[in-house]
């Protein structure tokens, strides 16, 4: 059975990078795959992707050589077990505030004693190149769980859920974070009080001994992530990757022409 090298790399404190696939297309997911990124994630909370959709790409990930990921859109034991059968290789799951919710997701993503995945199903095994019978053996070492963090109130619960047994890494999604630290009139954070926030995380991380990491909007930014010790790392995503080529190409052909940002990620 293949083993999870992202996982691998985490537990040696190295850096991953990886992106976020969000068009939910195949020919773009197989280009991806193949140009040296860790892993690459599904996002079928933001995204309409459906369940035939998101098995086809996992496949694709991982017959390429690259990891499969997938973010869910809640942390439940439906939707986590649907993506691991379905054959991600580990799963990103949103809006973790709380110890509680961190521990139901854990326990869906490993079998038991470890956790209350079920047991059952046939694309999983397939992408890891194994029998499925290896695959229930293995399969708790080699899936990765990562808990993201978005709100003040994860932020407060940092260290209760970040050293919870099972927790692969913390990732900061800063989007929601920042709306999330609005005041009650709408003001936003500063971008100093935004960055505090983050370091928090980043430091409570270090203290229980989990990885961190961060969505970054640019391979400069990811670089200084990883300096400052994040190891799970997305840059941007396939939908960004495209936008910004595409108006780099009109700013030659028409310097003058109204600028339209429709990529955040």
């Amino acid at each position: 059975m293949r083993k999870n090298p992202v996982k691998e790399k985490l537990r040696r404190g190295e850096p991953s990078f990886g992106t976020w696939l969000s068009l939910g297309d195949l020919y773009a997911t197989r280009v991806l795959a193949r140009l040296g990124f860790d892993w690459l994630t599904l996002d079928i909370e933001h995204s309409a992707i459906d369940w035939s959709q998101a098995t086809t790409i996992f496949a694709a990930v991982a017959d390429a050589g690259c990891v499969p990921l997938a973010r869910v859109p809640e942390g439940s034991h439906h939707y986590i077990k649907r993506v691991l059968d379905a054959g991600a290789w580990g799963i990103v799951v949103p809006m973790v505030d709380c110890e509680e919710q961190a521990r139901i997701a854990v326990a869906a993503a490993y079998y038991p004693p470890v956790g209350n995945r079920s047991v059952g199903g046939g694309m999983h095994s397939m992408n890891f190149g194994a029998t499925a019978g290896d695959y229930y053996n293995q399969a708790n070492d080699n899936i990765l769980v990562v808990l993201q963090t978005e709100s003040p109130r994860g932020v407060e619960n940092a260290e209760a859920i970040y050293s919870l047994p099972g927790v692969d890494a913390i990732f900061i999604g800063p989007n929601d974070l920042r709306f999330q630290m609005r005041k009650s009139d709408g003001e936003f954070p500063t971008a100093e009080q935004h960055e505090a926030m983050i370091q928090r995380v980043i430091a409570a991380g270090k203290k229980v001994k989990c990885p961190t990491g961060i969505h970054a909007m640019d391979p400069a930014n990811a670089l200084d992530r990883a300096r400052q010790g994040m190891q799970f790392i997305a840059v941007g995503s396939d939908l960004r990757m495209m936008t910004q080529e595409a108006q780099r190409t009109l700013e030659v052909l028409r310097p003058q022409g109204e600028k339209k940002d429709v990529a955040r990620y």
